[in-house]
């Protein structure tokens, strides 16, 4: 999309983690477009790397995840910008515009959210029970298909259920997620 536009140069594009941050320190291109889960490393350790090694290109994340768990950290990693892949065309060339300017870029969704969570006291939201039902089954070690089968819903469904348990619990990880719940007593 972008390489069909004459107003962008596409310098390079990566396929994992380490690969990015080395393409953008050897090109050193204006904005960077940064998915958050490639191989070899996630977008917000590559966006770490580059504050750290003082890139100056502007780091705007374009990503199909739009929870606090995913946002905040890319945020606070120095990201520009935190579009999602279902923005208009007009709207992800106008983000590249700006984040080029250095200025911050929000889809409405997400600047909603971060609103909100500024907004609201820090409360522990409670789990659904189906939320529980699959973080109990992880806590088992059951993989996402297994869980799926089990529940009879689509892996995606689980990955769901998984995303809003671990922004609810504020972790990253299931390993983390089965922790937290250990300890605050919602499992066990």
């Amino acid at each position: 999309m972008f390489s069909a536009s004459p107003e962008f140069d596409v310098v390079g594009e990566a396929a994992s983690g380490p690969e990015a941050v080395a393409l953008t320190l050897e090109l050193d291109p204006d904005v960077v477009l940064m998915d958050l889960r490639m191989p070899g490393g996630g977008g917000v350790q590559a966006i770490t790397e580059l504050v750290t090694r003082g890139a100056r290109s502007h780091v705007l994340v374009l990503t199909t995840y739009d929870t606090d768990a995913d946002t905040v950290p890319a945020i606070e990693a120095g990201a520009t910008g935190y579009l999602l892949k279902d923005a208009l065309r007009d709207d992800l060339f106008a983000g590249v515009r700006a984040a080029a300017e250095g200025r911050a870029v929000l889809s409405p969704v997400v600047a909603s959210r971060l609103m909100n969570r500024m907004r609201t006291p820090t409360v522990p939201q409670t789990l659904s029970a189906r939320e529980r039902e699959v973080l109990a089954l992880v806590a088992k070690g059951t993989s996402n298909r297994a869980i799926a089968q089990e529940l009879f819903v689509s892996e995606a469904t689980v990955k769901t259920h998984l995303a809003h348990v671990f922004a609810k619990l504020e972790v990253k990880d299931r390993a983390a997620a089965v922790a937290a719940a250990y300890d605050r007593g919602i499992l066990g």
